[in-house]
């Protein structure tokens, strides 16, 4: 049995503080850029299919192989001004997050093997997109939850507060990945399976 593989990575970008003589409306925004890296396997390269698969994978974690990769990140900025009243205030934010899915491409294959690999290839990519999922959750909650932070009298401590804020995000993310795991066992229950 062959599970797909997620992997969660965050990068922290440093807080960058503007002092502005007036007050800006708060500006929040989030980006998200998905794509899709593909590995040629040979359905020649063995009778089975799951084992042709698992030949061709560049997948490898120890000494186990998987068809299906998600790696995402998630990157946070903000922006602040104090007031004359010498608050600190976000005047806005900037959350990415970006993600690689990891799938195999069948060459050399018959009708009979197409067929069963494209039964095989939706329920894939649909569990590794469920991944790349709670980055975007991830990141439209880390982006909402720092242009919501009261203002502050001290700019380093509401810089640290925001940041506080979007690692714990990223760590409920990975908690709900492996709760996300562990309920569809890697994929299976959701058709993500091959018998060697």
């Amino acid at each position: 049995m062959r599970h797909p593989l997620r992997h969660l990575r965050h990068v922290l970008l440093p807080a960058l503080g503007l002092a502005l003589l007036w007050a800006l409306p708060l500006r929040a925004e989030v980006n998200e850029t998905l794509r899709t890296r593909w590995y040629e396997a040979d359905a020649r390269a063995h009778p089975s299919l799951g084992r042709a698969l698992s030949q061709a994978s560049p997948i490898r974690v120890g000494s186990t192989v998987y068809h299906g990769y998600t790696r995402w990140e998630v990157r946070w900025r903000f922006w602040w001004h104090t007031t004359a009243d010498g608050l600190c205030h976000i005047t806005r934010v900037q959350t990415r997050a970006a993600g690689e899915i990891t799938l195999p491409r069948l060459r050399h294959a018959t009708a009979a093997q197409r067929a069963k690999f494209e039964r095989y290839l939706g329920p894939l990519q649909a569990h590794e997109r469920g991944h790349f999922e709670l980055a975007r959750q991830a990141a439209r909650e880390i982006d909402q939850g720092i242009a919501s932070l009261p203002p502050m009298r001290d700019c380093r401590a509401l810089e640290a507060r925001a940041n506080a804020l979007g690692h714990e995000h990223l760590r409920r993310a990975q908690a709900t990945e492996r709760a996300y795991d562990r309920r569809t066992g890697h994929g299976r229950t959701q058709g993500a399976w091959l018998p060697d």
